[in-house]
């Protein structure tokens, strides 16, 4: 199909990137899975970042054939990655999240610092936002980010919560409140902070029902400490860079949906002209082939929504705060799809389709689950489609 969005350098990037992570990633997905195998997930990031494919968002660091990459390239390797195994892609794009803001924001020698082994694959990174009260609304947060003028340093004191790669991260950065006296969304900062920094410590690692071979827990900072230079950007300015960063990780968590979606369609599409049913395959019967038809058109949907923002974020031109709806759009679009498609797919396989025996539905069924709540809810990106086309009214949360 010409799906009208990507070119046909992007689609022979695809076939590419396939290729590699049916090499890399495929053989050591039920390792991730069953097992839970840190050793597998950081092989295949290595494998990765030895690629290059951990650089398609800087091209001042890529090194490819691609004449211009970008997040439209990130999208694409974040979809084929999730059709094999979701929390594999979890922990690349958690690591491409903590590489961009340290790209953009960070001070030369810093971004040198910490920049290299992530998008080399040598380390992982890792964003701190979520807070124990404090969700979607970021600019509640309670952890504190102060300036030690004595000691030219910056003092971090807070927990965080539901953070992918907590314990394993080499960089952290991490959101705090920098300015008690002004406005919520005016008094943010944003920190780097390295895995051995006094004062870090990790709580716990949180058992999910899905995305199992994902670390997340809780990060702990008391009294954590940082050079002046380790700041983003400029104080209290955190904000503005985690807007940025959530389209980012949006645009990039539409990629991860459709690669959940597509891998429960092929399933369910295998199995319906496989299985007879009364003396006919399953498929030729009318309301099996109609929820076949609702996942596909769904399907695409989601992958024009998707691409049409990483495009638009590629091009240039557009303000984070105009990028917030179409990322939002396409956040919503192909996470919705994945759990629609993964419910589908186990009603259709029927007994089989909620064993481990028969498969890998009912793994997609636990993974997909995520995917409406994690980078912002559907419910929250909702809100912030509704807030662009209703401009005269205050909604209310």
């Amino acid at each position: 199909m010409n799906d009208f969005i990507l070119n046909t350098e992007d689609r022979e990037f695809r076939a590419e990137v396939r290729a590699f992570l049916q090499r890399e990633l495929a053989p050591r997905a039920a390792a991730i899975e069953n097992n839970e195998d840190w050793t597998a997930v950081k092989a295949v990031v290595r494998a990765l970042g030895d690629a290059g494919y951990l650089t398609l968002m800087f091209p001042d660091l890529y090194r490819g054939a691609l004449k211009s990459p970008g997040l439209t390239h990130a999208t694409i390797l974040s979809e084929e990655a999730a059709r094999i195994n979701y929390a594999f892609e979890t922990t690349i794009a958690t690591a491409l999240s903590c590489a961009y803001p340290l790209h953009r924001y960070a001070q030369p020698a810093v971004r040198d610092r910490y920049l290299a082994g992530i998008v080399e694959g040598a380390q992982v990174g890792a964003i701190c936002v979520t807070e124990p009260t404090v969700g979607s609304d970021s600019a509640g947060m309670q952890t504190t980010i102060e300036f030690d003028e004595a000691s030219d340093e910056w003092v971090i004191n807070g927990l965080k919560r539901f953070i992918s790669n907590a314990s394993v991260a080499d960089t952290y950065i991490v959101y705090g409140i920098s300015n008690s006296a002004a406005a919520p969304q005016k008094g943010m900062s944003a920190v780097v902070v390295p895995d051995a920094t006094p004062g870090i410590s990790f709580p716990r690692t949180y058992t999910f029902m899905g995305r199992r071979g994902c670390i997340v827990g809780e990060v702990a900072f008391e009294n954590c400490r940082v050079p002046a230079d380790h700041l983003l950007g400029r104080r209290d300015e955190g904000f503005r860079i985690m807007l940025g960063m959530f389209n980012f990780e949006r645009v990039i968590l539409g990629g991860s949906g459709l690669g959940v979606a597509r891998s429960a369609f092929e399933i369910a599409c295998r199995h319906c002209q496989q299985r007879l049913s009364f003396g006919q395959m399953l498929g030729s019967k009318q309301q099996i082939w109609g929820r076949i038809a609702d996942m596909s058109c769904r399907i695409d949907a989601a992958e024009l929504l998707t691409y049409r923002a990483a495009k638009l974020y590629d091009a240039g031109g557009l303000t984070p705060k105009e990028l917030m709806k179409p990322a939002s759009m396409a956040k919503l679009a192909s996470t919705e799809t994945a759990n629609f498609c993964a419910d589908a797919t186990v009603q259709i396989l029927g007994g089989e389709g909620l064993t481990k025996q028969y498969g890998r539905a009912e793994q997609i069924f636990r993974d997909a689950r995520a995917l409406p709540i994690v980078g912002g809810t559907s419910e929250m990106v909702r809100y912030l489609i509704a807030s662009v086309d209703l401009p005269d009214i205050k909604l209310n949360l």
